[in-house]
């Protein structure tokens, strides 16, 4: 049987969660009818520097779809290995990248190349399962690329970076398409549209567009209601 747990006074959002028996590669909690999936550990860092991930991702257009201006302030949330990090970087070259990740191998290997590469418009934040550690009210866009289905308290997260967004700030929610059986990943690290939009507009946000130029992700785009 489903566990819904109640609220607490130390918890107040758990109430949102399901716990039961799941999948293998899930960690038995459940949000609006979606499994959420364990994270990637740093173990898998090669797999996210990978060459052919170009080719396979078409990065090159991700960033041409958040429509990066000089003087944006982004945030990449579950940066990993700083594969979009970097890259965003040049681009606002008048603005500031918060590369924001969970597990402190992943800062590691961003700020040797941070260091190396002498980027300045950087700043490495170590986040927790339910904050993002951004300030408030700092970012204009946010890119999420195949994590939001990992993070254990989803609810959470979004409230943290709905705090961190601009007024007009925009989130930039990469996800694999969960509808296309033929796209190589595994169901749990998979999204549809319509899960994201569920789950997003219970956190105050609505689905701006969603860029369909991608091989095998969504780019949902999702503004502030």
């Amino acid at each position: 049987m489903p566990i819904t747990v109640c609220h607490s006074q130390n918890d107040s959002n758990e109430s949102v969660y399901t716990y039961k028996s799941g999948s293998f590669d899930g960690i038995g909690k459940w949000y609006k009818g979606r499994e959420i999936s364990h994270v990637m550990g740093y173990q898998g860092m090669s797999w996210l520097e990978r060459s052919e991930r170009e080719q396979e991702e078409e990065t090159s257009t991700l960033l041409e779809n958040m429509n990066l201006e000089p003087t944006d302030v982004v945030a990449d949330i579950g940066a990993g290995s700083g594969y979009h990090v970097f890259k965003i970087v040049p681009k606002v070259s008048e603005g500031k990248v918060y590369a924001v990740d969970i597990q402190q191998e992943m800062l590691n290997a961003m700020e040797k190349k941070k260091n190396r590469l002498n980027q300045t418009n950087i700043e490495l934040i170590k986040g927790s399962e339910k904050s993002t550690k951004l300030p408030k009210n700092s970012v204009d866009k946010v890119l999420m690329v195949d994590v939001y289905h990992e993070f254990e308290f989803p609810v959470e997260m979004i409230a943290s970076i709905k705090q961190a967004l601009k007024p007009d700030g925009k989130i930039y929610l990469i996800e694999y398409r969960g509808e296309d059986p033929t796209v190589p990943i595994k169901r749990l690290h998979k999204m549809t549209e319509d899960q994201a939009v569920k789950e997003m507009n219970a956190a105050g946000f609505t689905l701006i567009e969603n860029i369909d130029n991608l091989p095998w992700q969504h780019c949902m785009v999702f503004g502030v209601k």
